[in-house]
């Protein structure tokens, strides 16, 4: 056991059959997300209008599951853990892992940033936000939510963070390509990183965001594709370094969500030797400092069972690394993120330890 009670940085919720139906604009109700009967798998599956294939839902919440039992279909909504959906017994399975506090994304929602109908997928995330403040308004105090934005132009993304802030949100988790014909790093987005600043709403990309299937298309057996979905987040770090943006805007706060993290230090040497030897053919903006200083300030990871990120502290910013359970899904370290911690993080000095387990998160979040 450690001996402290860690935040999680990035947990999950299951979105019930009726988040996106009951909570949308009714005119969309009929378009919207829902969960149906697969007769071809036996179970239950989550129907999403754009995305090429229903999506299964056993593995979205297969937290505490042996290997071997994880698997993408078959089973029903009502089978999985109830606390992704049911905020009274969320406290409890918090409990059971010893975690004091959670930072809330979505599961389809993740999907849905992927989605190319931008009026739709702005309906599904308004209307996933108007579902999540009733969730974590159960337990403000121990659960937190991130908001969600399309990002169809700077103007109404600016009024979406003002909303957000306005719903008690912590954040805002970000689609991982806008939907205006020009990229994030473009200076007409900087409206939008001031208002990310000036409403204490750091910005959040998560893995799963930045590809027409959801970043899981991958080359030879299914199982690579757990190795190319961190590479979208790799993708938005380098454009935001490279292209000006923390040097524009050094306060601005982006949060790498999922992607592990034992890979930074030789990403930001690569960083830095591409910058030193390749910038004058292939362009970049001119930076005041060097690229490995700006992920080292601006850029926070976050991660889960990653022994690699605790053994590389001496070559990442301590202050930056966020450790979560990522409950309910499969990935997550609950119910034994206790023995998981207290094995990885043996070797830190109790500063290091109390840092990334718990105040970097909440101060990142601004949580008293």
């Amino acid at each position: 056991m450690t001996e402290l009670r860690p935040i999680s940085a990035d947990s999950h919720i299951v979105e019930p059959p009726h988040c996106y139906i009951d909570f949308i604009d009714p005119a969309y109700r009929d378009r919207a997300p829902r969960v149906i009967d697969h007769k071809e798998s036996g179970g239950d599956k989550y129907l999403i209008e754009g995305f090429p294939n229903p999506v299964g839902l056993n593995s979205l919440a297969a937290a505490g599951k042996d290997p071997k039992d994880i698997r993408i279909e078959g089973d029903r909504f009502s089978a999985l853990h109830r606390s992704s959906w049911d905020p009274t017994h969320r406290l409890a399975d918090m409990d059971k892992d010893g975690v004091a506090a959670e930072f809330i994304y979505p599961t389809i929602g993740m999907l849905i940033c992927n989605l190319k109908d931008l009026d739709y997928k702005n309906a599904c995330m308004h209307a996933y936000n108007r579902w999540l403040e009733t969730y974590v308004g159960e337990a403000p105090d121990r659960i937190y939510g991130l908001g969600q934005t399309a990002v169809r132009s700077v103007e109404e993304a600016i009024e979406d963070f003002r909303r957000i802030k306005a719903m008690g949100f912590k954040g805002v988790m970000m689609p991982g390509f806008p939907g205006t014909e020009f990229d994030y790093d473009d200076p007409r987005f900087d409206p939008l990183w001031d208002a990310s600043i000036d409403l204490d709403l750091p910005i959040s990309f998560h893995i799963l965001t930045t590809g027409a299937n959801g970043g899981w298309d991958a080359r030879g057996p299914k199982l690579n594709g757990f190795m190319a979905i961190i590479r979208g987040c790799q993708d938005i770090i380098g454009m935001f370094i490279y292209g000006g943006v923390f040097a524009r805007k050094p306060d601005l706060k982006l949060v790498c969500v999922e992607a592990d993290a034992g890979w930074a230090p030789h990403y930001k040497y690569r960083l830095d030797h591409a910058y030193e030897r390749h910038r004058f053919w292939q362009k970049c903006a001119e930076l005041p400092m060097m690229p490995s200083e700006y992920f080292d300030e601006n850029v926070y990871l976050t991660f889960q069972d990653d022994y690699s990120a605790f053994r590389a502290v001496g070559d990442i910013n301590p202050k930056r690394l966020l450790w979560a359970s990522d409950f309910p899904h499969s990935d997550s370290t609950w119910p034994w993120s206790q023995d998981v911690l207290a094995k990885q993080t043996a070797h830190l000095t109790p500063d290091q330890k109390r840092w990334i387990l718990r105040d970097n998160t909440r101060e990142l979040y601004k949580l008293d």
